[in-house]
């Protein structure tokens, strides 16, 4: 089973880009507290379709998230030849727990939910 569940808040204005086939894609770091308390932990954390489209609109720098993913290690040669890895986050939902109220209307609820199943990630573009 791979299955993770944080709470934390973004550390950055998500980022988002389309692939050539126009899906959308979100990116934006992740603080969360360690099990030792006086430690913050960073993890990137990427959005997929209508999700990434929600993300996109409502959440911010600072936004505190509930977020249940899958962990996933991203490999790639960088432009030195070198292998690189890196462990990130496959949206699976997000729950918006404290967010400015950026991208909701008047009398919107604030503490939504949103889920979809991502892409296989032998469809991702990455």
């Amino acid at each position: 089973m791979n299955s993770v569940n944080l709470i934390g808040n973004l550390g950055e204005d998500p980022k988002s880009f389309f692939t050539d086939d126009g899906t959308q894609i979100v990116n934006f770091s992740l603080a969360f507290m360690s099990t030792k308390k006086d430690k913050t932990n960073w993890i990137k954390v990427v959005c997929f379709q209508k999700q990434a489209e929600l993300a996109e609109k409502y959440l911010h720098k600072g936004a505190r998230i509930g977020i249940s993913a899958k962990l996933d290690q991203n490999k790639w040669v960088d432009d030195n030849n070198q292998t690189r890895s890196m462990m990130r986050l496959i949206a699976n939902q997000i729950t918006f727990v404290k967010t400015d109220g950026r991208g909701f209307e008047n009398g919107e609820n604030q503490d939504a939910t949103t889920q979809e199943a991502p892409p296989e990630m032998d469809d991702a573009p990455f």
